[in-house]
C-alpha cells in the first residue's frame, strides 16, 4: 500500500475497502458507546500487506469521548485494563516499567508524560516498606525520558540502561500517535503487543522500542493526535470528486482523469503539490490540550485498574498525591 501516514492498524485495513487481506485477521465487538477490534498480523505476508510488525493491535474506538460523558470515560478505562491484563500476561510479581514517550513541551505529543504522571508508582515502596503494603501491590516504577532533541539522547538508549539496571519484566509505553482521520484524535486507543517507533507516525523514525531490542515484552499505547494534512487534503479531493460525479451527467475530462487515478496516484500527486508549500504539516485540533488531558487521565486510570487490582480506589488516590 501506499505511505498514507497513519500509526493505526485498522486504519492500514481501511486502506483495503472491505477487501480480505492475506495473513490478517479481524474481530470487533461492539459495547455501549465503544467499538473494540483486534487486529492480529499472523505471519510476512500479513505483516507485508499491513505495513506492521506480527502482532495483535487493538483499537478502542469511543467517539463520544469527545463530549466528556464520565461514564463513557470510566467504562473507557476499564476496557483498556482488561486489554492490557489479557495482552500482558501479568502475575502478583511481574515487575512493570511504565514509559511516557514524547516531548513534554508540545501539546500533541505530551500525551506520555502526562500519563505516567498519574500513574500510580509503588517499585519504591516494595522495596523500603514491604510489610506495610505486602502482596496488595504490583511492582511498577514510570519514567518519562524526553525527546532526542532534549536529551541527545535516543529515548531507546535511555531505556535500555533502566532496563539494564532496574530490571522490570514488562514495558508499557504511551505515546501519540498519527492519524488518517480527524474524527479519531483523542477519541481512540491503539494497544499492541509489538513495540513502536517513536515519531513513525509524522515521518521521523528513531530506534525502535521492542522486545528485539530491550530484550523484555513492551506494550505499546497510543492514541493519535494529529492527522497529515497531505491525507486530509487527499481525503478531502477523494470524497469532492464522489459527489460530483454523483450529481454531473457528463463527465468532463478532468473528472475523468480523477476518476481514473489510483488512490497511490492522487496521494502522490497532492503530496508533489502541497509539499514546497506546507513541507511536512500535520494538523491539531485547537482544543488539543484539553482533549490530551483528558485522555491521558483515561489511560492513566485504566493502567493503574490494570496493574493494581490489589488496591482500592481511596489508596491509588493516597498513593497519588
Amino acid at each position: 500500500m501506499y505511505s498514507i501516514r497513519t500509526d493505526l492498524a485498522v486504519e492500514a485495513r481501511e486502506l483495503y475497502k472491505g477487501r480480505e487481506i492475506p495473513g490478517v485477521r479481524v474481530d470487533e465487538k461492539h459495547l455501549e458507546g465503544i467499538k473494540v477490534t483486534k487486529v492480529k498480523i499472523l505471519n510476512e505476508e500479513g505483516e507485508k500487506a499491513m505495513g506492521k510488525p506480527v502482532g495483535d493491535y487493538i483499537t478502542i474506538e469511543a467517539p463520544g469521548l469527545i463530549e466528556r460523558d464520565l461514564d463513557l470515560e470510566e467504562e473507557v478505562a476499564k476496557v483498556l485494563a482488561d486489554i492490557i491484563k489479557e495482552i500482558a500476561n501479568l502475575t502478583e510479581n511481574t515487575q512493570v516499567l511504565v514509559v511516557g514517550l514524547g516531548n513534554w513541551n508540545v501539546t500533541p505529543d505530551a500525551l506520555g508524560p502526562r500519563v505516567v504522571s498519574n500513574i500510580v508508582v509503588t517499585r519504591h515502596l516494595k522495596e523500603y516498606a514491604p510489610q506495610q503494603f505486602g502482596d496488595e501491590i504490583r511492582s511498577v516504577s514510570a519514567i518519562s525520558p524526553g525527546v532526542l532533541g532534549i536529551t541527545g539522547i535516543e529515548t531507546a538508549e535511555i531505556l535500555k540502561g533502566v532496563v539494564d539496571r532496574i530490571k522490570p519484566d514488562l514495558i508499557i509505553t504511551i505515546d501519540a500517535l498519527a492519524s488518517r482521520r480527524l474524527e479519531r484524535l483523542s477519541t481512540t486507543i491503539q494497544i499492541s503487543n509489538t513495540g513502536i517507533s517513536p515519531g513513525s507516525g509524522i515521518g521521523n523514525r528513531r530506534l525502535s522500542i521492542t522486545e528485539q531490542s530491550l530484550g523484555i515484552p513492551v506494550i505499546a499505547i497510543g492514541v493519535p493526535t494529529v492527522v497529515d494534512a497531505v491525507t486530509i487534503a487527499n481525503d478531502t479531493i477523494e470524497y469532492l470528486t464522489e459527489e460530483l460525479l454523483k450529481h454531473t451527467k457528463e463527465e468532463s475530462p478532468f473528472y475523468e482523469v480523477l476518476k481514473n487515478m489510483s488512490q497511490q496516484e492522487k496521494y502522490s500527486l497532492i503530496q508533489e503539490v502541497l509539499t514546497p508549500y506546507v513541507h511536512n504539516l500535520v494538523v491539531t485540533p485547537k482544543e488539543i490540550d484539553l482533549l490530551v488531558r483528558n485522555i491521558a487521565s483515561i489511560i492513566s486510570r485504566g493502567i493503574n485498574l490494570a496493574l493494581q487490582p490489589g488496591l482500592t480506589e481511596r489508596e491509588m488516590n493516597q498513593l497519588l498525591h
